[in-house]
C-alpha cells in the first residue's frame, strides 16, 4: 500500500539481512516512524511491545528475527534457543511459530557457515508469499462484498474488528484486503470501524481506509449490535490470530460478541485468513487456543493528543484498582459464516476440503 504516495511495506530487510526495517506502530496514527533492528532481540522485542502486530506480520517478523540470529550465532544450540524465546513472545497467533519455524526448518540441514544465506533466501520467500496471499484474500472476499452491491445496490456497509489491515501484514491486509480490492473495482461501500479498546488498533484501520480514501466511520465497541439491529450491516469481516481444525477462531478481544449480534441479526460473520494461521492440531479452541494477557496498564492508561497537540499519555484508571486484560477470545465456529483465504471460501464444516493435506496430518 502506499503512504504520502509511497509504495510501503511493514517489514524490510536492510543491506541484504544486515538489519531489518520496520514500521513502529505504537506511534500510529499520530506519528509515522520507521524503526531499524540491527538483532534479533531488537526485534523480539518490537513483537512484544507491539511495534509490529496482527498475526501474518509477527510470523513474517518472527522470521526476520532468526535470520539475524544466523548472523550472530548459527550453531544448532543457540538457533533451538532463539526458537524457544521467539515463539514464547505473543502466544495466540499461531503465523510467529510457523515463521519461525519456517526457518529453522530451512537451516538445519546445512552447514553453519551457509544458514544466514538460506535463512535470508528464505525469509524474503515467506515475506513476498504473505503478499500474494493477502492479495488472493482480497480477491475471493470481493466477490462477496460484489453479491450484496448486486443485490442492494447501495453502497455496502462492513464492519470490522480490531486492524487487519496492511499494518497487521506485510501488505494488503486480510480482514481488509477484500475492501480494498472491491473498492478498486469501484463498488461503492462503507466500513464501520470498531475502536478496539484498550489499544484502540480500530484507529490503525481508519489511518489505512483515510489513507486509501476509503469511507468510514469509527465507532465505540459496543455500538457494533445496535448497528446492526438497525440495519445498517451488510457484513462483518473480521481477521483471526489463530483457527482451529474445525473453525473456532481466536482474534481481537470483543470478536465474540460482534459474532453474536451478527448471528441474532442474521448479518453474515466472515474471517479472513491465510493458511499460516490455522492450527490444525487443536480441535477446541476454548480449550485448546491460549489467550494471552496483558499488562493491566493498557485498560488503565489511554495515550492522544492533548490541547496543545502534542502526544501524551493519560490516567484512565487509578493504579490500585484490578484490572483483567486478555487480549483474544474464542468465537465458535457455529458463528461464522464462511472462511476467506488464499484458496476460496467455505463455510467451517468444509475447512478440510480447502486444505486436504494439512486435515491428513492431523487426522484425530
Amino acid at each position: 500500500m502506499k503512504v504520502n504516495g509511497i509504495p510501503t511495506r511493514t517489514i524490510w530487510p536492510i543491506e541484504h539481512g544486515q538489519a531489518v526495517g520496520i514500521i513502529d506502530q505504537t506511534k500510529l496514527p499520530f506519528e509515522f516512524v520507521k524503526e531499524e533492528c540491527v538483532d534479533w532481540r531488537q526485534l523480539q522485542m518490537a513483537i512484544a511491545t507491539m511495534k509490529v502486530r496482527g498475526a501474518p506480520l509477527i510470523g513474517i517478523s518472527g522470521a526476520w528475527a532468526m535470520v539475524l540470529a544466523m548472523k550472530e550465532d548459527p550453531c544448532d544450540e543457540a538457533v533451538h534457543a532463539v526458537r524457544a524465546e521467539m515463539i514464547a513472545t505473543r502466544p495466540t497467533a499461531a503465523d510467529l511459530q510457523w515463521g519461525v519455524d519456517q526457518i529453522v526448518s530451512a537451516v538445519m540441514h546445512v552447514e553453519s557457515k551457509e544458514r544466514f544465506r538460506v535463512a535470508y533466501k528464505k525469509a524474503e520467500e515467506i515475506t513476498q508469499a504473505n503478499v500474494i496471499a493477502n492479495r488472493a484474500i482480497g480477491t475471493h472476499g470481493a466477490k462477496l462484498i460484489a453479491e450484496i452491491y448486486a443485490k442492494k445496490r447501495a453502497p455496502v456497509n462492513i464492519l470490522t474488528h480490531c486492524n487487519a489491515g496492511w499494518l497487521a501484514t506485510v501488505d494488503y491486509g486480510t480482514a481488509l484486503s477484500p475492501i480494498y480490492i472491491a473498492f478498486e473495482q469501484g463498488i461503492p461501500l462503507h466500513v464501520w470501524v470498531d475502536e478496539t479498546r484498550p489499544r484502540n488498533q480500530g484507529l490503525l484501520t481508519a489511518w489505512e481506509l483515510e489513507g486509501a480514501g476509503v469511507p468510514y466511520t469509527v465507532i465505540a465497541d459496543n455500538a457494533g449490535g445496535h448497528i446492526m439491529q438497525h440495519r445498517e450491516v451488510d457484513a462483518v469481516i473480521v481477521g483471526a490470530d489463530r483457527v482451529t481444525a474445525v473453525g473456532d477462531v481466536a482474534n481481537k478481544i470483543g470478536t465474540y460478541l460482534k459474532a453474536l449480534a451478527a448471528k441474532d441479526m442474521e448479518v453474515p460473520f466472515y474471517v479472513a485468513v491465510p493458511s499460516t494461521s490455522f492450527d490444525w492440531s487443536i480441535h477446541d479452541g476454548k480449550h485448546g487456543i491460549e489467550i494471552e494477557n496483558r499488562s493491566g496498564d493498557e485498560l488503565r492508561k489511554v495515550r492522544g493528543r492533548d490541547k496543545d497537540g502534542r502526544v501524551t499519555e493519560v490516567q484512565l484508571i487509578e493504579p490500585q484498582v484490578n484490572v483483567e486484560n486478555p487480549a483474544f477470545d474464542v468465537t465458535p465456529a457455529r458463528l461464522v459464516t464462511a472462511f476467506i483465504t488464499e484458496r476460496g471460501v467455505c463455510a467451517p464444516e468444509f475447512l478440510t476440503r480447502l486444505y486436504p493435506e494439512a486435515s491428513r496430518r492431523y487426522a484425530r
